[in-house]
């Protein structure tokens, strides 16, 4: 399993989004996986989903990150 931040993002996106965030530069990677673990921390409902399953909480963190843009 990957350590490094981009690596986890990665690993916790879907088959078709790996590959187009892949395929992004470097810099974009890590803005998306900055901002991937900035949702992991901060909402609690991924918490709880977390204590569950935690490669679903990271998943659905990847997923919104993905939709809004953000990092």
């Amino acid at each position: 399993m990957p350590t490094d931040p981009v690596g986890r993002f990665l690993a916790a996106l879907d088959p078709e989004h790996r590959e187009a965030v892949a395929a992004r530069p470097r810099e974009e990677q890590e803005r998306l996986a900055a901002a991937w673990e900035r949702e992991l921390e901060s909402d609690t409902e991924l918490d709880t989903l977390d204590e569950l399953s935690p490669p679903a909480a990271e998943a659905e963190a990847a997923r919104r990150v993905l939709e809004s843009g953000t990092g």
